[in-house]
């Protein structure tokens, strides 16, 4: 006798070990890079001893690398920013680990507590500055590789154009 639904699965799927899709040793879709930046913010003990402070420049570190990506650890203190840039031919994934940053876009600002993530395509233009009184910590991806930080001239931000040489 038919019924609606023929298909009955008995047992547990993903006890069937040729259905599931093998782990990845490193991510390659935008989903999984969100999720490396996660588990590493969510693992203070990876990043939290490495952290400087420099009231003179931002201070970054290079915490991982893998096939066409690298990780970026920055802190700022109060007043330090970026500069309206893009990331060339990057993507990136930008996630607030302590403190606040705030992102201006020609589409307007935003400010990024602990926990916010930002996701970019090639090309996004923004600016990100740390107008807190407290200190801010950020993990950036960056896939593939950061080979270029293009910075822009700022009109009210919403004309940003490439500085060039």
């Amino acid at each position: 006798m038919n019924s609606d639904n023929d298909l009955q699965i008995a047992g547990d799927i993903l006890e069937v070990q040729h259905l599931l899709q093998p782990r990845r040793e490193h991510p390659v879709t935008v989903a999984e890079f969100v999720g490396l930046a996660r588990a590493i913010a969510a693992d203070r003990a990876q990043w939290e001893h490495l952290v400087e402070y420099d009231a003179t420049s931002r201070w970054y570190h290079r915490l991982r690398t893998g096939p066409g990506y690298e990780v970026w650890l920055l802190s700022w203190v109060p007043g330090q920013g970026s500069g309206l840039h893009d990331h060339g031919r990057s993507s990136g994934v930008l996630t607030v680990l302590e403190g606040t940053l705030t992102e201006r876009t020609e589409r307007g600002t935003r400010a990024l507590s602990a926990g916010a993530q930002r996701v970019f395509a090639p090309g996004y233009v923004h600016e990100v500055v740390n107008d807190a009184l407290e200190p801010a910590v950020s993990l950036h991806v960056y896939y593939p590789g950061l080979t270029e930080m293009p910075m822009h001239t700022t009109q009210n931000c919403t004309a940003a154009r490439p500085v060039t040489a």
